[in-house]
């Protein structure tokens, strides 16, 4: 018995849901005497959690590139953003339509020269720079907890 196109479209459906969709964040951090590498995190518009700058891949430009660009839009960064991912995590997304997605967040730190004074998303979110320690207490995604606390050089628990 043949399958009939209804079908055929729910199961794209789940598979496109149950495969992560791709996106790109910085790890913002910078030195400091007092605390050693402290990490900027902003908020999500929606949730208001602690994230880092993160985003869809842009066409024509590379995964690192295109986290820089989010790190410049959501907390009016500028800095040295690494060619090479340090690590990845998931996390749900919920899009406008009430659908979640599973993102797939490759991290790339950039270390921040120049915060601007206004940035295209400040009114919409906050931007804090945390110790590197307090930074992974204030995420949610465990894995992106260990980065932070790997790339910090805090302790594991």
């Amino acid at each position: 018995m043949k399958a009939d196109k209804s079908d055929k479209i729910q199961k794209t459906k789940k598979k496109d849901r149950a495969t992560p969709r791709a996106q790109y964040g910085a790890l913002p951090w910078r030195m400091s005497n007092e605390d050693g590498v402290e990490i900027l995190l902003v908020t999500s518009r929606d949730t208001r959690r602690w994230v880092i700058p993160k985003g869809w891949p842009m066409k024509g430009r590379k995964p690192h590139i295109a986290a820089a660009i989010e790190a410049r839009q959501e907390a009016g960064l500028r800095g040295k953003i690494e060619k090479s991912p340090i690590g990845a995590y998931e996390y749900e997304k919920r899009l406008k339509n009430a659908v979640s997605v599973t993102c797939r967040v490759e991290v790339f730190p950039l270390l921040a020269e120049k915060q601007s004074k206004s940035w295209p998303e400040k009114n919409q979110r906050a931007a804090h720079w945390f110790p590197a320690a307090i930074a992974a207490e204030q995420v949610d995604e465990p894995a992106l907890r260990e980065i932070i606390l790997a790339f910090g050089g805090a302790p594991k628990d």
